[in-house]
């Protein structure tokens, strides 16, 4: 058979992988004597990665989280109270297939949505469906779907995320709609999925954040007893950041 039309062929059945691994093989001289087989594994090895990086792109594009963040760069020097083995049973992931949540609190700029963004890029890429969200902009989202009538859809979307990272809760009063939905949104994934929190608001306080005892007393049921907790502490990263680009400049 001629080679453009296999390749040809290869990317009609939406094997890439394995039609980008044989136009590499046609100008590499010393695979032409490998075994048929070797070949063939080696083809298959291409579209196999090939898969798992566009599942990768299109999980990383679905989950829209705020930041780029990885696990590997997070920095365990700076003191900010980061239990070393909690992270270690979080950064595990196993919680999330039995249906855990973390809820990460912290005063502003100690990296919370930065390590909640790490664990989700490695839910990620561990082949989890995940949905980041801000929650001003959640509620936005919600207003929104209310008025295309479109709520149960949206809710039926945000329930099959494998998880649900929910970030700034605690900035601003909610309505007491917001705080319905939100009852829904956690119950819907409760002992089901899992989800993720981060606030600057100790979790000691957030029944009274919330206000209605009887909805506060749900929501905090579905969220706060089957969770990890990771409480950041120390000086705001993005002062810190921002002095020493000063001290750089002046010394520069």
């Amino acid at each position: 058979m001629l080679q453009q039309p296999l390749i040809a062929q290869l990317q009609s059945l939406r094997l890439r992988g394995m039609a980008h691994a044989l136009e590499h093989q046609l100008v590499q001289p010393d695979v032409a004597a490998l075994p048929f087989e070797d070949r063939l594994a080696l083809l298959l090895q291409h579209e196999v990665a090939d898969r798992a990086t566009h599942r990768l792109h299109q999980r990383l594009r679905w989950a829209k989280l705020s930041q780029p963040a990885c696990l590997e760069d997070l920095d365990l020097r700076a003191s900010r109270g980061l239990d070393r083995a909690t992270l270690a049973k979080v950064a595990d992931l196993a919680w999330i297939g039995q249906h855990l949540n973390v809820l990460i609190t912290g005063p502003t700029g100690v990296g919370k949505s930065y390590l909640a963004c790490a664990i989700a890029h490695a839910a990620c890429r561990a082949d989890h469906s995940v949905r980041c969200y801000r929650l001003p902009r959640l509620i936005d989202d919600l207003t929104r779907a209310s008025a295309m009538q479109n709520r149960s859809s949206f809710f039926r979307g945000l329930a099959k995320a494998d998880l649900l990272v929910l970030d700034d809760f605690g900035l601003a009063p909610l309505s007491d709609q917001t705080r319905r939905d939100l009852l829904e949104i956690l119950d819907d994934r409760y002992d089901r999925k899992s989800t993720i929190l981060t606030s600057q608001l100790p979790i000691e306080q957030w029944h009274a954040y919330l206000a209605d005892p009887t909805l506060a007393d749900a929501i905090l049921d579905r969220l706060v007893h089957n969770s990890y907790r990771i409480n950041l502490a120390g000086d705001s990263m993005r002062k810190r950041s921002k002095n020493l680009t000063r001290t750089t400049a002046a010394a520069a």
